[in-house]
């Protein structure tokens, strides 16, 4: 069931290990399911009660350690030996022992209870109560925070990375086109949601869609001014715009997409901004290649809606590809100010250059990967405001 070579395991785990080094870490223990996906091929639905990889810095294999309902699933999913996969019992579960207490046992054992350990201090998985049991458990360690570590190591794709990342994209397409054929006055906003998934999921005839890690964002209406909504079972009325914002995903790959389709014509003023929108981001993309900086590359978006006096505070863009929900981003490059991040061939990047008023808002996306001389857009849909008229598609003139 392995997604990726044993080889490529090994490097990602040498590349890990020597981050590690960097930071004096000598054993990291990672609770982020998509490192420890990244690091081991663990996948399930199971980060709801508390896991882990354990990654000894002079060890070739990491250890796992999770429920034991959950061991069989480590066993199919994962590269490690057997006897590396130790579940802890079901008394650990929601009850006052507490799991980290079960790994600072297997700690002790194995003699690494002395040893500098590394934490995901940011990982949404870590709780403050793990912490604490870890801390009371292990008084003679010497903890260090390790958040980000691994994620780091995943900034730059692998080729087979990449293709996954590319078939989410093409499953994104399908969930955009069932958005956009389904949109229109009188339809509920559900009914159009139950549609996306559909066609998220079962993908395309030669590759099947996963559970993307962010639900379909789906405002309208007045709540198009704010990005994060996503649907209720009201009915969409003539007149009203609609964003929509999911990713295709892929082996746990995604890929995110953002359209923005308009119930009638549009007001002169939205569609104009909607043509802002899309020349920043044309510029932007243009600016991206090997070389430069996530900073100059939102300067050349910053620089196109300075123009007509808009000012956008939040980020351009952000790094992703493997994840878990809630989010696909990896928490590392932002293309915002003062993110001197140089760009890296196989590097990839949701760009949205949403803009957000009082009463409406517009987002068109695209996610790319930087290539040896420039970027490669991922998706293949049409980058403009879409405007349904009646039963057609039409674009203002």
């Amino acid at each position: 069931m392995l997604p990726f070579s044993y080889e490529e395991y090994q490097h990602r785990l040498e590349q890990t290990k020597k981050k590690m080094l960097e930071k004096g870490i000598e054993v990291l223990l990672i609770t982020n399911p998509a490192n420890m996906n990244y690091l081991s091929g663990y996948n399930g639905w199971s980060f709801y009660v508390d896991q882990l990889l354990v990654i000894i810095i002079d060890e070739e294999q990491p250890i796992w350690i999770g429920r034991h309902m959950d061991a069989n699933g480590a066993r199919a999913t994962t590269w490690l030996f057997d006897e590396r996969i130790i579940p802890y019992p079901e008394s650990y579960v929601h009850s006052e022992k507490h799991p980290m207490e079960f790994v600072a046992d297997i700690l002790h054992e194995i003699g690494l209870s002395s040893r500098r350990i590394g934490l995901e201090m940011e990982s949404y998985y870590f709780s403050a109560l793990a912490y604490e049991k870890l801390k009371q458990s292990l008084p003679n360690a010497t903890f260090k925070d390790a958040s980000l570590l691994v994620n780091h190591v995943r900034l730059i794709k692998s080729d087979q990375e990449i293709e996954y990342i590319k078939r989410a994209a093409k499953i994104v397409e399908k969930g955009i086109d069932a958005a956009v054929e389904n949109i229109a006055a009188g339809v509920r906003e559900c009914d159009v949601v139950a549609e996306i998934y559909r066609n998220l999921v079962s993908g395309t005839p030669e590759f099947g869609g996963d559970y993307p890690s962010i639900v379909p964002m789906l405002p309208s209406g007045e709540n198009t001014s704010t990005p994060h909504l996503t649907w209720t079972d009201r009915q969409y009325k003539y007149g009203e715009m609609v964003i929509i914002e999911l990713a295709g995903c892929h082996q746990r790959y995604h890929s995110p997409l953002a359209r923005t389709v308009s119930i009638g014509q549009p007001s002169e003023e939205a569609y104009n901004v909607s043509q802002i929108v899309v020349e920043g981001l044309n510029t932007a993309l243009e600016a991206v290649k090997p070389g430069v900086t996530c900073e100059e590359v939102e300067r050349t978006w910053n620089n196109v809606i300075k123009k007509y006096g808009i000012e956008k505070e939040s980020r351009l863009g952000y790094s992703m590809g493997l994840n878990y929900p809630p989010d696909w981003g990896e928490h590392t490059a932002s293309i915002r100010r003062g993110d001197l991040t140089v760009l890296e061939p196989n590097m990839t990047f949701h760009m949205i250059p949403g803009l957000w008023f009082d009463d409406y808002g517009i987002e068109i996306s695209e996610s790319f990967r930087v290539t040896e001389t420039g970027c490669e857009v991922l998706a293949d849909y049409r980058r403009e405001l879409i405007i349904k008229e009646d039963l057609d598609l039409t674009i203002i003139s």
